[in-house]
């Protein structure tokens, strides 16, 4: 894709978010991983993903907990701890601006989809 990232490019950052996406990542060391600038590679990132890579990670984290909260033996604050989230109150705050629900509003409702 023209301004984009290449394909070997693009299957190296992706592997290297989804084993790193629960940790505080930097721009500079995500842009590392594909040898480019943080400015050029923000640039190609979202033109190959469609969001920028912050968006990216945080969907990683949501589908992540998203996950987790089906294991009722697991806390919010776990969770939240788990998929790299600051803090509970972040996690809670990201989720319902991004998932519509919170994460006990999600957990309920997987709860009673599996039931």
């Amino acid at each position: 894709m023209k301004g984009g990232l290449s394909v070997r490019g693009a299957r190296k950052v992706q592997a290297f978010l989804d084993e790193n996406f629960s940790r505080k990542l930097t721009l500079a060391e995500m842009a590392a991983v594909c040898e480019l600038s943080p400015s050029h590679f923000v640039r190609a990132f979202s033109k190959t993903f469609g969001a920028p890579p912050h968006q990216y990670v945080l969907d990683l984290r949501l589908d992540f907990a998203e996950t987790l909260l089906l294991d009722k033996r697991l806390t919010i604050a776990d969770i939240a701890h788990l998929c790299g989230f600051s803090s509970q109150s972040h996690f809670t705050t990201v989720m319902k601006k991004y998932r519509g629900a919170t994460p006990l509003q999600a957990r309920l409702n997987k709860v009673r989809r599996e039931a």
